[in-house]
């Protein structure tokens, strides 16, 4: 069985991932409101992908005969400069949860908690895709004008997005 401190902080996780929908929900509905419904779905998408994270923690935990808590969501942030803003601000949230995810599988680790060790490395790998997705799109952001074509056709491009979890 997972120890209390292990435990609680897993649940807490859980609630990280609901509060990060939550994040990228506030993040589309700017983007929908300057009238970039493309990067809006690429933000949408991300919400869709937070609440299947927090749904592994769920049946992790569950799996573990432990059950989840829910907590209060904290209010995002929800207005931005522009799109480069939002990705930035997104960026920053995602470096934040990867060293909450490190702190887990330190935590797991003092306690020789394999099994969650053996969880946590699926995250562990989402958080290095994640990291790189986000900076790879600043970066392209930073070299095109918002009035450009090539933002126009990042725009089409993100519209296309889709999320179909693991199999």
């Amino acid at each position: 069985m997972v120890k209390e401190s292990l435990y609680e902080a897993l649940n807490e996780q859980f609630n990280f991932e609901l509060h990060s929908a939550h994040v990228y929900l506030a993040i589309a509905g700017y983007c929908s409101a300057v009238n970039w419904d493309g990067f809006a779905n690429f933000f949408l998408v991300q919400a869709e992908e937070e609440r299947f994270h927090a749904s592994k923690i769920y049946k992790f935990l569950n799996d573990r005969g432990r059950r989840v808590v829910l907590s209060a969501l904290e209010e995002p942030k929800n207005d931005y400069d522009s799109i480069l803003d939002a990705f930035e601000h997104a960026y920053k949230h995602e470096q934040v949860n990867t060293q909450r995810i490190y702190r887990l599988s330190d935590l797991a680790l003092d306690d020789r908690e394999h099994a969650t060790l053996q969880f946590l490395s699926w995250f562990i790998e989402e958080q290095v895709e994640e990291e790189a997705l986000f900076d790879g799109i600043i970066q392209k952001l930073k070299r095109i004008d918002v009035n450009s074509t090539a933002f126009f056709e990042l725009d089409k491009e993100f519209g296309g997005r889709t999320f179909s979890p693991e199999a």
